[in-house]
């Protein structure tokens, strides 16, 4: 099991990129339309401005029960080894044990 203040960290992850998405997605459009790059410049600083834990690359998978960050099916959301506890318990239908 994943430490919770790790698993904590990740949650705030999640809630400033949500956060912030609108407003970091349509000044990436309005780059792209600006012709002039001190007008490009501009609205790259309002980028930087933004909270460096709001980008979308800085969150990673967790498993929703562990929080366990490596092994993720996105599927199911799980981590392998979980996965696979459910699935010898027959709680995830369809699924099939090897």
């Amino acid at each position: 099991m994943a430490r919770k203040s790790v698993i904590q960290r990740e949650k705030k992850r999640q809630k400033l990129e949500q956060k912030y998405h609108l407003i970091r997605r349509s000044s990436k459009k309005e780059i792209s339309k600006v012709p002039s790059l001190s007008e490009k410049w501009e609205i790259h600083g309002k980028l930087e401005s933004l909270p460096r834990n709001s980008a979308p690359i800085r969150l990673h998978r967790r498993c929703f029960s562990t929080g366990r960050p490596r092994a993720n099916y996105r599927d199911f959301g799980l981590s392998g080894h979980i996965l696979r506890e459910m699935v010898h318990a027959c709680f995830l239908p369809g699924a099939t044990r090897s």
